[in-house]
């Protein structure tokens, strides 16, 4: 192990995208928006009841969503149905709601 390998400075590039990560976490709407896709594939009209913000709301927070490539999505039809795939992701999101729930 070289000492670059246990520093515990990131790298720009690093600390960008774990930054973007979080900044998915700094809205509570994007919160709740996710608390529902760590659990199950969900449409757009399901997950603004659930939520309960507007359609157009859920359909910005999920562009960015998928621009940050933390929800996928699948069309059956008409329809398009997101979720969370990464199993890290849903770790560290649950970890982070345990967190504040249990400290």
């Amino acid at each position: 192990m070289t000492i670059s390998d246990t520093s515990p400075t990131l790298d720009e590039h690093t600390a960008a995208h774990v930054a973007e990560l979080f900044r998915a976490f700094s809205d509570t709407s994007r919160v709740r928006i996710l608390s529902v896709l760590t659990a199950a594939e969900v449409n757009v009209g399901s997950l603004a009841e659930m939520v309960g913000i507007s359609e157009s709301a859920i359909s910005h927070h999920l562009r960015s969503l998928r621009q940050m490539g933390l929800v996928q999505t699948r069309r059956n039809g008409k329809e398009i149905f997101y979720r969370v795939e990464d199993a890290h992701l849903i770790a560290l999101f649950r970890e982070g709601v345990k967190h504040v729930q249990y400290g």
